[in-house]
């Protein structure tokens, strides 16, 4: 997704793999993806289910959309470019995350197919999973809890997925969650029987 500008690099192989931090830490590392529209619910999830599997004992992380915002991706607005290169250094991210043995969250609207094909192809298949946090759009914009939508559809706000800039939905996420339809202790745990039945967590 990005032209690579540094020339002459080799990879520095590690002397502590992967698998060596699963059988430390005892459960295997992978991403939770939570897309979807603004206020669906993402950053509740993501946090509601990182202390759920901390309950359980692992090792997690979650990256929050606005929080990156404030530091390591200050400098991007949300262009489509801005918005793909956002995708991309979080997809990154996530990536060192899963080789670190974390199990990572990550939400953030990321509203392109594109972009979380590219971040699901930094993964080796079965340790990237989409999580479709879907909600009508009247709902979200009936929460609007900060005040977003609002603001948006008055024009103070360009670029605003939902209103006035497109959102993907998935074609085929591996966990699609209605949060229009069910608490969060319930969204929670169908997550979790799902990495359950995975065989990414233990029964």
């Amino acid at each position: 997704m990005a032209n690579k500008k540094a020339t002459n690099l080799v990879y520095q192989r590690a002397a502590v793999s992967r698998e060596h931090r699963a059988k430390l830490l005892g459960h295997c590392s992978f991403t939770l993806w939570f897309t979807g529209l603004p206020a669906s619910g993402k950053s509740t999830l993501a946090t509601a289910t990182e202390k759920r599997l901390h309950e359980r004992g692992c090792l997690t992380f979650t990256l929050d959309g606005d929080n990156v915002r404030h530091g390591l991706n200050g400098d991007l607005g949300f262009s489509p470019e801005d918005r793909q290169e956002n995708v991309r250094r979080l997809a990154e991210l996530a990536s060192l995350f899963r080789d670190a043995g974390l199990i990572t969250m990550t939400a953030f609207i990321s509203p392109y197919r594109r972009e979380r094909a590219f971040a699901r192809s930094l993964a080796g298949g079965f340790d990237f999973l989409e999580v479709f946090v879907d909600c009508p759009l009247e709902v979200c914009e009936r929460r609007d809890p900060k005040g977003m939508y609002r603001k948006a559809r008055q024009g103070l706000i360009k670029d605003f997925t939902g209103v006035s800039a497109p959102y993907e939905e998935p074609d085929a996420p591996e966990i699609r969650i209605q949060t229009d339809r069910m608490t969060v202790e319930q969204c929670v745990t169908e997550i979790v029987d799902n990495l359950i039945a995975r065989g990414l967590l233990s029964g």
